[in-house]
């Protein structure tokens, strides 16, 4: 049994999973609530009960280094190799979020994942991953001639790049909330759409109801913003999302431009299912593909959103798998096969 795992900056998405038949097969999940728990070891601990698991990932947002990294979003400190041992796990790996999403690509259906772009599918390279959740992560996915192979980046904390007047805007008011520099997770994540919604407000002067303001102050902001502006019934929350839409196609064409992801870029990340209408409509490909000269190119690239909400649990479990078959020469998915 694989124990596979998602740490977010506000849940965590522990799953358990067996391979039948050379393919991961789901057998368990439950999802934790982050803040009310200690640390990764405990919730582990409430979920496994009496169940015996092999190997297990987790994907974590931040730079892990040496099987450690401190995280981002809440004030744990994890070490791979104190999880194995406290936990009892022979082989327990940390990996970036991104690149367990990355491996998570891998193991999808075509029914898990929406075209939004064909592009040219032709095309084989690089590929891009971009997930906008509670921050903002993106990841490369390489081509080696024979697979893709994932590697973390940290690119959601690069400089936030206004293209108009209102973004221009945008990052004065932002720099000022933060007293200081300001990235583009600032923008496009979960903050980045109340941000995106206080400028409005704020700087510009769109007009929130007392009715909005109640909604807004007694649930969740950004699902308040989002039901309201699919379904066409606040102006404020309308330009919010357009803006948060196209930004977030400006930064993920920024990437796919870096990373030349001939081979397609994924949509991954929780609030891109969500809005997947709003994504269909064409804000995010004209923001994505506006790239001057070389605009032809990013035309050319598939865009894709991942339905999966488990992919990244998904690529955790693969990668868990993979590597402790290395070290053990054991592999329970070669040996599903067989059966």
């Amino acid at each position: 049994m694989i124990l596979a795992g998602d740490v977010g900056g506000t849940k965590v998405h522990l799953a358990l999973y067996d391979f039948i038949d050379g393919k991961l097969k789901y057998t368990r999940e439950e999802r934790f609530p982050a803040k009310e728990y200690s640390g990764l070891e405990e919730i582990v601990r409430e979920f496994l009960a009496a169940d015996k698991v092999t190997a297990a990932c987790f994907g974590v947002p931040g730079p892990v280094r040496n099987g450690r990294l401190r995280l981002t979003n809440l004030p744990w400190t994890l070490d791979s190799h104190e999880l194995s041992t406290h936990l009892g796990i022979e082989h327990v790996f940390l990996i970036n979020d991104l690149e367990a999403n990355g491996y998570g690509i891998a193991e999808l259906t075509s029914e898990q994942v929406f075209t939004l772009s064909e592009g040219d599918v032709s095309q084989i390279g690089n590929r891009a991953l971009i997930s906008a959740g509670t921050g903002l992560g993106e990841g490369i996915l390489t081509w080696n001639g024979r697979v893709h192979i994932p590697f973390p980046s940290e690119g959601g904390h690069a400089d936030y790049a206004p293209r108009n007047e209102d973004e221009i805007d945008l990052l004065r008011y932002l720099k000022q909330k933060y007293n200081g520099r300001i990235s583009f997770e600032r923008v496009v994540s979960g903050m980045g759409m109340t941000n995106i919604y206080e400028f409005l407000r704020e700087v510009r002067g769109v007009e929130e109801p007392g009715w909005l303001a109640e909604r807004m102050a007694n649930g969740d902001p950004n699902a308040v913003i989002t039901e309201l502006a699919l379904a066409a019934k606040s102006e404020i929350c309308e330009k919010t999302l357009d803006m948060f839409v196209s930004a977030y196609g400006a930064e993920a064409g920024n990437l796919a431009l870096k990373v030349l992801s001939v081979g397609g870029l994924y949509i991954g990340g929780g609030i891109a299912p969500r809005i997947l209408d709003k994504l269909k409509d064409g804000t995010f490909l004209k923001a994505f593909t506006d790239k001057g000269r070389l605009s032809q190119l990013l035309i050319n690239m598939p865009v894709r959103v991942i339905l999966e909400s488990r992919a990244a649990v998904l690529g955790a479990a693969a990668y868990a798998e993979a590597r402790a078959a290395e070290l053990s020469g054991v592999s329970p998915r070669a040996a599903s096969l067989k059966l």
